[in-house]
C-alpha cells in the first residue's frame, strides 16, 4: 500500500470519513476504546465522527451510562462502550495491575490496603450515588486513609481496575468545567448486552477484530502497544479471530512489516453507520478532489491507535508542546498540517463563544483554507456556542 492509501484506509476505518456513525456511543463501539484524558476535546473526537452529534448528546451519553469514562488499556483514562466495559476491563485488569505494581508499592497500597478501600468506596457509591474525587476522598479519610495525591489517585483507579468503581454522570463545576464522578461498576454496566460474558480467548479474538478492523492497516506491536496486551496475546488474538470469523482480517506485507486489516472488499461497513444528512458531508463526496481539513485532539485514535507505523500521518503527536504552541493537531488529508487549541470566552459558568487559536506549518492554498474555515464551523455546530478562528498567539 502507498503511504496515502494507508491513510485513506484509516481514515474510513476510524469513521473520519463516510459512513460515520450514527450516534456517539456507536463511534465507541467501532473503536472499541477511545482514549479520553483531555475530557472535553475526547467528547469532540466521538462527535466528529458521526453524522452531527453535539458536545450535548455525547455528556447525555455519558451520563446515561451508554457510554463509561474509566482507567483501562495501558492504562488511562479512555471511553468505552457500555456493553464492552465488563469483558475488556476483565481481559485488561491483570496486566494493569502488573503495571501499577510498582506505584501501589511505593504508596503503601497492599492488600489489605486495596481490600479495605474498595469496601469504603463501593459502600459510598451504592445506591446510585455519583460522587466527585473529592468526595470520595473525604470518605477515605474519614475511614483512616491519607487519600491525597499519587496516594489517592491510585487508590481510585485500583477499585476502578478491580470492576469497583466505573465513571458517573458528568458535573460541572461552579466555573463550568465538566468533571468526573463515580458510580458503582456493577450499577452502571446493569443494561449491557448478555455477550459482555466472554471468555479470555473470546476477548482476544473480539479485541483483534474490533482492533485491526477499525484501526488497520496496523502491526501486532501497534495493538500491543495500544492495548497493553503482550504481542504474544494479539497473536493468538488474531489466530483466534480468523476460527471465528474467517477472512475478516486479512494480512498485507509493505514498508518491509506485516500489517493486517480489514479486506478491502468488506464494503466498508462499520458499526452503526449514518448515511443522513450532518457534518462532514463534503468528505463523503468521493472523488471531488477537495482537499479535507481535520481538527483532531492530539490523543485522538487516529493518533494513538498506533505506535511504530504512527509516522504514516506525518509527525510525532502527541508531542510535549514548546512554549505557546498548541497541543491539538490540524490535519490536512490526513497529513500534520498544524496545531490547534480552543479558548472557552465565559460569563460566569456559562459559554459564550469560543475561540479557536490555529497554527499552520504550511500555506494550504485556497482550497484547503476554505476546507479549515468549514471545520471552524463544525467545531462550533459541535459547541453549539459562536466559534472564530483567531490570529496565532493572540
Amino acid at each position: 500500500m502507498e503511504p496515502l492509501e494507508v491513510l485513506r484506509t484509516r481514515l474510513t476505518g476510524q469513521q473520519l470519513r463516510g459512513p460515520r456513525a450514527a450516534t456517539a456511543e456507536e463511534a465507541v463501539k467501532n473503536l472499541l476504546a477511545v482514549q479520553a484524558q483531555e475530557f472535553p476535546y475526547a467528547r469532540w473526537s466521538l462527535a466528529q465522527r458521526t453524522g452531527g452529534a453535539t458536545a450535548v448528546d455525547v455528556e447525555q451519553a455519558l451520563a446515561d451510562g451508554r457510554i463509561l469514562r474509566t482507567h483501562i488499556l495501558r492504562p488511562t483514562w479512555h471511553f468505552v462502550h457500555r456493553d464492552d466495559l465488563p469483558w475488556l476491563r476483565a481481559l485488561s485488569a491483570p496486566r494493569l495491575h502488573q503495571v501499577n505494581g510498582g506505584t501501589y508499592r511505593s504508596t503503601g497500597i497492599d492488600n489489605e490496603a486495596a481490600s479495605r478501600s474498595a469496601d469504603v468506596l463501593a459502600e459510598a457509591v451504592a445506591g446510585g450515588v455519583h460522587l466527585t474525587r473529592e468526595q470520595l476522598a473525604a470518605r477515605l479519610q474519614g475511614a483512616g486513609f491519607a487519600a491525597k495525591g499519587l496516594g489517592l489517585a491510585y487508590l481510585i483507579m485500583h477499585a476502578e481496575i478491580s470492576g469497583v468503581l466505573v465513571s458517573g454522570a458528568p458535573v460541572r463545576s461552579p466555573g463550568g468545567a465538566l468533571r468526573q464522578t463515580y458510580a458503582a461498576f456493577d450499577e452502571r454496566v446493569a443494561g449491557a448486552a448478555p455477550a459482555a460474558v466472554l471468555s479470555r480467548e473470546e476477548s482476544l479474538a473480539a479485541l483483534a477484530l474490533r482492533y485491526f478492523g477499525s484501526r488497520g492497516p496496523a502491526t501486532v506491536r501497534d495493538c500491543a502497544d495500544w492495548s497493553g496486551l503482550t504481542v504474544t496475546d494479539v497473536r493468538k488474538g488474531l489466530a483466534l479471530a480468523e476460527e471465528t470469523a474467517p477472512g475478516a482480517i486479512v494480512a498485507a506485507s509493505f514498508d518491509g512489516a506485516d500489517f493486517y486489516l480489514r479486506p478491502p472488499d468488506s464494503g466498508g461497513e462499520t458499526v452503526g453507520h449514518s448515511g443522513g444528512p450532518g457534518r462532514g458531508l463534503e468528505a463523503e463526496r468521493a472523488g471531488d478532489g477537495r482537499p479535507q481539513i481535520d481538527l483532531v485532539q492530539c490523543y485522538d485514535e487516529y493518533i494513538m491507535g498506533y505506535s511504530v507505523s504512527r509516522h504514516y500521518f506525518g509527525g510525532t503527536a502527541p508531542a510535549y508542546p514548546f512554549g505557546d504552541t498548541p497541543m491539538h493537531v490540524v490535519l490536512s488529508d490526513g497529513v500534520l498540517a498544524g496545531s490547534w487549541r480552543h479558548s472557552l470566552v465565559r460569563r460566569g459558568s456559562a459559554a459564550q463563544r469560543c475561540e479557536l487559536d490555529i497554527r499552520l506549518t504550511r500555506p494550504l492554498g485556497h482550497a484547503a483554507e476554505q476546507a479549515l474555515a468549514v471545520a471552524v464551523a463544525e467545531y462550533g455546530d459541535f459547541l453549539e456556542i459562536p466559534t472564530v478562528r483567531i490570529p496565532a498567539g493572540s
